[in-house]
């Protein structure tokens, strides 16, 4: 039986390649445009995936042509080297959108964070993330969007990064924004709910918050991350100015590990207010006491 075509934006990231095995399981042949493919050359040798190189000036509306599912994973936490939130969470979701009405693409599946709001989203990110989502939803496509705490799996930025910091920390951490709240959600879990979505008429015009099953803090995370490291380690708790003042200076630096954007988004918990979009899809969510060590410790 001949493969439905799917493009998936992003596909070459940490969430994309987890999406693209769902998506080939679910007999998807899938198109995965970069600017670097020289970079992503193993994906070269995933059956049903097809590398195509691209420019800022691709016509997208080609890209999508015999497509019948377009997913937009692209997406920044910190702007750099001219990448801006501007540029990546709303002129590209113009330009896809544009591109998919053009061509006649029946389903659109869109990444976006919880919590975003065009109007009321407490920093840049959020902010711009709002603004993409509500523009994927006014197209009059057929669209569904995934709003999800932070992801992690094999691979992430995010337990990683802790264990990064831990390995050079000398036996102390100072953390900003301690008492930021996180509900940790599994990337599998979140590639299946996309993939359960696509052919539900019910999720068409929907926008799904996705958490994992508990709520933690930061500092709960570093000091899990740490155990499960088997590290000693002295976690210094910086209060609001002091956390504000860190992101300010770090903010300034190549690859900062915190910058005032990501200051000012950890002042709203990133936390489900009410619905789980995992439960609603059938998905019971997954703890990270299942999945984190092991690939943290290994």
């Amino acid at each position: 039986m001949k493969r439905q075509r799917a493009c998936i934006i992003g596909g070459t990231g940490f969430v994309g390649r987890h999406l693209l095995t769902r998506l080939r399981d679910a007999g998807y042949h899938c198109v995965v445009p970069t600017r670097r493919a020289f970079r992503h050359r193993d994906l070269r040798l995933y059956p049903d995936v097809e590398l195509q190189e691209v420019t800022a000036a691709t016509d997208y509306a080609g890209l999508f042509a015999g497509c019948s599912l377009v997913v937009n994973l692209a997406g920044i936490l910190n702007e750099s080297g001219g990448l801006t939130f501007q540029s990546v969470h709303v002129d590209l979701v113009r330009r896809i959108v544009a591109a998919a009405q053009a061509v006649g693409v029946p389903r659109l599946l869109h990444m976006s964070a919880l919590h975003a709001d065009a109007e009321r989203g407490g920093s840049d990110y959020l902010r711009s993330k709002g603004e993409g989502e509500d523009i994927a939803h006014g197209a009059g496509l057929a669209v569904t969007s995934f709003r999800p705490s932070v992801i992690f799996g094999r691979g992430d930025s995010f337990f990683n990064r802790f264990r990064g910091l831990l390995d050079l920390a000398p036996g102390m951490v100072p953390l900003a924004c301690p008492n930021a709240q996180f509900a940790p959600v599994w990337v599998d879990d979140v590639a299946q709910a996309m993939v359960r979505s696509i052919g539900d008429e019910r999720t068409m015009g929907q926008r799904y918050d996705l958490c994992g099953p508990k709520v933690l803090t930061l500092e709960d995370l570093m000091a899990y991350t740490a155990r499960t490291l088997g590290k000693r380690v002295w976690i210094i708790g910086l209060d609001d100015k002091r956390s504000e003042l860190m992101a300010k200076l770090l903010g300034k630096l190549p690859g900062a590990p915190i910058t005032l954007d990501n200051y000012r988004s950890m002042q709203t918990p990133s936390v489900c207010d009410e619905h789980n979009g995992l439960l609603q899809l059938g998905i019971h969510p997954t703890d990270i006491d299942t999945i984190v060590p092991t690939y943290l410790a290994g």
